[in-house]
């Protein structure tokens, strides 16, 4: 296995995500209480939650959209209040601020560094983190994320595009990522080799696809890097 470049998922991945998405849910729900009073009693957190949902099944063009989904979402929350859109940009930022006030795992900015030290890394998310804001950014050669190339793992296609960005056949390029499914599966069928995050040792499920690597951290991922150096 000659591992040229590699590719990695973000959310649970590199940090936990529903702790960032809850902490995000509150604070639009602050700023809603703090700016716009009657929306925050018409639409408390689970009601929004539920809110999105529904937008999420109405909308199943925009299933690799999480960005659009939440603006609909507020859109659609601020008119059954009698509001226009002219609110829905600052609601959104004061959920997206906190969305990015993410925890990374231990491992997480040693293991970067020194990945990125060693080989060429490109992000490919479905989520919509943005690691400017979070500080992560100079790690990575390339980032690509479901919205803006506009299809979402398991699809090969991403995949694909995150090889032509690094200019690397799929056989060179190591994907690494927590999903079984959208990562491992999705990335093992696009012809790249792969690399399962497992940090709750959870049992492996899918008979058909096997990972090229079983790793608990990044750190492990750093390990075995530096033994094929060696």
């Amino acid at each position: 296995m000659r591992i040229l470049a590699l590719s990695l998922d973000l959310d649970d991945t590199l940090w936990p995500v529903a702790p960032a998405i809850q902490q995000a849910e509150r604070a639009l729900d602050d700023w809603l209480r703090r700016h716009h009073a009657a929306v925050a009693e018409r639409w408390p957190i689970a009601a929004l939650r539920e809110l999105r949902d529904q937008v999420s099944a109405e909308r199943p063009d925009l299933a690799h959209d999480f960005t659009t989904q939440r603006l609909l979402t507020l859109q659609r929350a601020f008119a059954a209040c009698g509001f226009g859109d002219e609110h829905v940009d600052a609601a959104f930022e004061a959920y997206f601020e906190a969305r990015n006030r993410v925890q990374c795992y231990a491992d997480v900015e040693p293991a970067l560094a020194a990945l990125a030290a060693r080989v060429p890394l490109v992000s490919l998310s479905n989520g919509n983190a943005d690691l400017e804001r979070i500080g992560l950014r100079r790690h990575f050669a390339h980032c690509i994320s479901a919205r803006e190339f506009g299809a979402a793992k398991p699809d090969a296609a991403i995949f694909h595009a995150a090889c032509a960005r690094l200019g690397l056949a799929p056989e060179h390029v190591l994907h690494v990522g927590d999903d079984a499914h959208l990562d491992v599966v999705g990335a093992h069928r696009a012809g790249l080799r792969t690399a399962w995050i497992n940090r709750h040792a959870s049992a492996w499920t899918h008979a058909d696809v096997e990972p090229d690597l079983h790793l608990r951290d990044l750190g492990e991922l750093v390990h075995w890097l530096e033994r094929r150096a060696a």
